[in-house]
Order: structure tokens, then C-alpha cells, then sequence
């Protein structure tokens, strides 16, 4: 079975130049102009590793005259790191890129995360779950609450 090759996509940002690369749907690098270098340095600069996954001390990167220039550094550099990246770390990559899509679709509808959804639900010391603005409820744990409070010295 044969390895899959390394795709690009441009970059959906008009203002620059740029390549993302993608193994399979896992973005390990790009491939970009550099800006504000002066010209006699490498105009392309390329970057290969991805987080989360790798560690950043195993990304590489780099710079080239041209984009072609550019690209041989960045395939050597990946058929070095490729082998030793275990699938794990594609699926991290993968889990973390779901998870911020599905955070950005919330705040595209307009609704709150779950972090910003006041809970009034308190765990009393005792191992009961009680909705603390409802009195019928909360009255019977303010004991255990209180004696909790003076066994430890913290008081609110």
C-alpha cells in the first residue's frame, strides 16, 4: 500500500502568498512568501509540523528563493518526520480541529459556549447535586455545608 502524497491548497487569506499542505486532511505545513525580508534574502519561507500532535521542538522550517526551491527542503524534511509521528497524533490534530469548528458554528448561531452557561447546580459534601436557588432544596445541605466550612477554616 502506498503512502499518500502530500496535497496544497491555497490560502483563502488574499493579502499573502501562501500554501497550506496537507497530508491526507491533516495540515503538516506551509509553504509561503515571506514579507518585509529584504531581497536578498530567501523570499519563500516553509514550515513543516503540525499542533497539536507534534511537539514544537520537532517542527522544521526554513527558506528558499522560490516556491520550487522551496518545496524540496519541505518534502526532505517531512519523509523525516513522517515515519516517527504515530497515528495518535493525527488524531489529536483531528479531535482539535473538530472541536474549534464546532466552537466557531456555535458562535456563528450566536450561542453561548457551555463555559459561559451559568449553572446555579452545587454538589453538596455529601455527594448530592442541588439546584442552589431553589430553597427546598438547598436548606437541607447548609448543615453539612457549614460543618464542612469549619473542619477545613474556610469560610465565604
Amino acid at each position: 500500500m502506498t503512502e499518500p502524497a502530500l496535497t496544497r491548497r491555497r490560502s483563502d487569506n488574499p493579502h499573502q502568498e501562501t500554501w497550506h499542505i496537507y497530508f491526507t486532511d491533516v495540515r503538516v505545513g506551509a509553504i509561503g512568501a515571506r514579507a518585509g525580508v529584504p531581497i536578498t534574502a530567501g523570499q519563500w519561507g516553509w514550515s513543516c509540523g503540525f499542533y497539536p500532535g507534534l511537539h514544537p521542538g520537532q517542527h522544521r522550517n526554513g527558506t528558499a528563493a522560490t516556491f520550487e526551491a522551496a518545496r524540496e527542503p519541505f518534502e526532505a524534511a517531512w519523509s523525516d518526520l513522517q515515519p516517527n509521528i504515530p497515528n495518535a497524533a493525527f488524531a489529536e490534530w483531528r479531535d482539535d480541529r473538530d472541536w474549534r469548528a464546532e466552537l466557531a458554528a456555535k458562535r456563528a448561531r450566536g450561542e453561548k459556549l457551555d463555559s459561559e452557561i451559568r449553572s446555579t447546580l452545587m454538589r453538596c459534601v455529601c455527594g448530592t447535586t442541588f439546584d442552589s436557588w431553589k430553597p427546598a432544596e438547598s436548606y437541607p445541605h447548609r448543615q453539612h455545608i457549614y460543618a464542612a466550612q469549619a473542619t477545613n477554616g474556610t469560610y465565604r
